[in-house]
């Protein structure tokens, strides 16, 4: 069964390299294509769901942004699970704070190249503490192209998903500071987890990955 992971905004496949699945399941990494001028959301994951198999069953794992992305993808394909991790499943998840951000407007007056610098705060706000994972960080901020992060941020803050899309299992730390655990409802939870878990707890995430996995052979 194929597995496609679709990392999260600013980031890439590195932040997925330590997560190992059982041997029935193919990994196959989803890279990011540049957006098209205004494109919605909608769009833009009917576009990336070409690069995916759909005449075999598969999973969807999405990080962050890319979380929301494969919930997008749910609603359109027919996954066989979807896992989203440091993410949202609707936008009722998303902060208000954020929201406000982008009723005023305020984020496409900011300076994209801020967000890639690296600096104490960026390592707070992703909770990157050793010197393995702020170097990782840093080279995917550094890496990320500026258009896209600039769109991606965007559909972010003025995405319209409502309700929870069926068949989403969602992986969440209670130390994100980036999507704060009070406003969303994981399935699963990982104590001290913080948005870069899925490198920095690999070990707890890949555990809760692998049982999901597993159970879909368990039920084949």
């Amino acid at each position: 069964m194929n597995v496609y992971f679709i990392s999260g905004l600013g980031a890439d496949k590195r932040a997925f390299q330590k997560i190992i699945l059982p041997a029935s399941f193919n990994t196959i990494h989803i890279d990011w294509i540049l957006p098209i001028k205004n494109e919605t959301l909608t769009n833009y994951s009917l576009r990336l769901a070409e690069r995916i198999d759909t005449l075999r069953p598969f999973v969807l794992i999405g990080l962050s942004f890319g979380g929301i992305v494969a919930c997008e993808l749910t609603k359109v394909l027919t996954p066989v699970k979807s896992i989203i991790i440091s993410s949202a499943s609707s936008n009722k998840q998303i902060p208000w704070y954020f929201k406000l951000i982008g009723g005023l407007g305020i984020n496409k007056i900011i300076p994209t190249r801020i967000l890639k610098f690296k600096n104490y705060f960026t390592f707070w706000l992703f909770g990157a503490k050793t010197i393995e994972e702020k170097n990782l960080l840093a080279q995917i901020l550094e890496d990320t192209d500026e258009v896209y992060l600039k769109w991606a941020i965007n559909v972010i803050l003025h995405w319209r998903n409502e309700e929870k899309p069926a068949n989403i299992f969602h992986i969440h730390g209670t130390e994100d500071k980036i999507l704060p655990i009070r406003f969303t409802q994981p399935d699963a939870i990982i104590k001290d987890g913080r948005h870069f878990m899925v490198f920095s707890k690999h070990d707890e995430v890949n555990k809760i990955i692998n049982t999901q996995l597993n159970d879909l052979l368990t039920k084949k």
